[in-house]
C-alpha cells in the first residue's frame, strides 16, 4: 500500500506478498491455537476475561511488537503488517486484550511518549509483559471537555473512568484527565487502583470501572493537549479495529454460506432460495465496502497521510456497519438454531457490538467525519 506519485498508476490497495504470507501464517496459528473451544472457555468462565495461553503465544509470535520499532524491542514491520494480523484476530474472535494493549497503549506511547517512556514501556508491550487500557469515558455519551471530571493535581490522579475495556486485567492505563483546567493524557500504573468488573454483552473482552484515589500519574505528551492526542490515538485505533471488523464480517459470510449450502428445505439447499441469496449478496457488498475503506485507512496510517482522520472515520463507520450486519444476517441464515448457545454465530454478534463501541459509537464517528469534510472543503 504505497501512494503513487503524479503520473503513476493508481495505488494498489492490497497486501504485498510478504504481508500476504504473514496473514496466511497468522491464520494457521490462530486456527491451531484459537479455536472455538478457546473462545468459549473464556465466555463460559466468569472468572476469566482473556486466554492467558493464547496471549503468551501471540507475544512469542512477535505480533504485539509488529509496529513497534526494533530499537524498542519490536519487529518494526509497519502498520500495514499489523492490519493483516488484526484482520485474522477478528476472524478468530480472539479473546485477548490485543486491541487495548497494541492499538491504544502502544500507539499512544509511540505518538506522544518521551524517549524515557518509550524505552520503559514499548519493550514490555512487545514482550507481552504488560496489558494496557485506554480510559477516557466517564459514563454514557461522547467524551467532551465538559464531561471529563477526573483531575490530576501534584502528579496524583483522582476520579472515575467507566467503562474501560480490559480495565479489569490491565497493568497500565492511558487516562484522559484535567490538569490545571486543561485536558491531558497520563500514564497510570494500576497496581492498587480500585476496579469493579462490569457485565457486558461480550464477556471475552472484559470491561471495568476504575476508581483513582491519588494514583501517581505521569503526563504523556504536552500539557493541555489531551483531546488532540486522544483523537489522534482514536484515528490510529479506528483503522486497526476496522480490520478486526472486516475479518469478523468475512467469517460471518463464510459461516452463512457454508450453512446455506448444506441445509435442505423442501428438497433443495436453502442457498438456492432468493431470500437467502439476497442476504449473502448484501453481506458481501457491505464487507467489500468495509474492506475498501479499511485499506484506504491502512495506507493513510502507514504513511501518516493528512487524510488519516477522514480515512479512519470512513473505515470505522463502514467496518462497524458491515460487521453488525454480517453477524446479524449470519444468525438469521441459520434460522431458529442460529439463536441458540450451541451455534457459534452469537460469538461474532457479541464481538461486533463490542468493537462498535470500544472507541466511540458509529454515530460519533459519523459526526466526526462530517466535521472533517466541512473543514476540508472550507479550506
Amino acid at each position: 500500500m504505497v501512494a503513487p506519485d503524479k503520473g503513476e498508476d493508481p495505488v494498489n490497495f492490497d497486501y504485498s506478498d510478504d504481508q500476504k504470507f504473514l496473514k496466511t501464517e497468522a491464520r494457521k496459528f490462530l486456527e491451531a491455537r484459537c479455536g472455538v473451544a478457546v473462545v468459549r472457555g473464556v465466555l463460559d468462565n466468569e472468572g476469566r476475561s482473556y486466554d492467558e495461553t493464547l496471549w503468551k503465544g501471540v507475544a512469542e509470535q512477535g505480533w504485539l511488537g509488529a509496529a513497534i520499532p526494533e530499537e524498542h524491542g519490536g519487529l518494526g514491520l509497519g502498520h500495514v503488517d499489523l492490519c493483516a494480523i488484526a484482520e485474522e484476530l477478528g476472524r478468530a474472535v480472539a479473546p485477548i486484550p490485543f486491541a487495548s494493549t497494541v492499538y491504544f497503549l502502544a500507539e499512544a506511547i509511540m505518538l506522544a511518549g518521551s524517549d524515557e517512556q518509550k524505552a520503559k514501556w514499548l519493550p514490555k508491550i512487545a514482550a507481552g509483559e504488560v496489558i494496557g487500557c485506554f480510559a477516557t469515558s466517564e459514563g454514557p455519551g461522547p467524551v467532551t471537555p465538559g464531561s471529563v471530571q477526573a483531575k490530576v493535581e501534584g502528579g496524583k490522579l483522582s476520579g472515575v473512568k467507566i467503562p474501560v475495556t480490559d480495565g479489569d486485567i490491565a497493568d497500565v492505563a492511558v487516562v484522559l484527565a484535567n490538569e490545571g483546567g486543561r485536558a491531558g493524557l497520563f500514564l497510570v500504573e494500576l497496581a492498587g487502583v480500585k476496579r469493579e468488573t462490569l457485565k457486558t454483552l461480550d464477556p471475552t473482552r472484559g470491561v471495568a470501572r476504575l476508581t483513582f484515589e491519588g494514583a501517581p500519574a505521569e503526563r504523556l505528551g504536552p500539557a493541555g493537549e489531551g483531546f488532540a492526542l486522544t483523537e489522534a490515538v482514536f484515528d490510529r485505533a479506528a483503522v486497526l479495529l476496522a480490520f478486526e471488523q472486516v475479518g469478523g464480517a468475512d467469517r460471518c459470510l463464510e459461516m452463512a454460506k457454508e450453512y446455506a449450502m448444506g441445509r435442505y428445505a423442501f428438497g433443495r439447499v436453502i442457498a438456492g432460495y432468493q431470500a437467502i441469496k439476497h442476504k449473502l449478496a448484501d453481506m458481501y457488498v457491505k464487507n467489500e465496502v468495509a474492506r475498501s475503506n479499511a485499506y484506504y485507512g491502512a495506507w493513510a496510517l502507514n504513511t501518516n497521510a493528512p487524510e488519516l482522520p477522514i480515512a479512519a472515520s470512513a473505515a470505522r463507520i463502514a467496518g462497524s456497519e458491515a460487521y453488525w450486519f454480517a453477524s446479524k444476517e449470519n444468525i438469521q441464515t441459520h434460522g431458529g438454531m442460529g439463536f441458540t448457545w450451541d451455534v457459534d454465530a452469537h460469538l461474532f454478534y457479541r464481538r461486533s457490538r463490542q468493537l462498535a463501541l470500544v472507541a466511540g459509537a458509529p454515530k460519533v464517528w459519523k459526526e466526526r467525519l462530517v466535521g472533517q469534510l466541512e473543514r476540508r472543503n472550507a479550506a
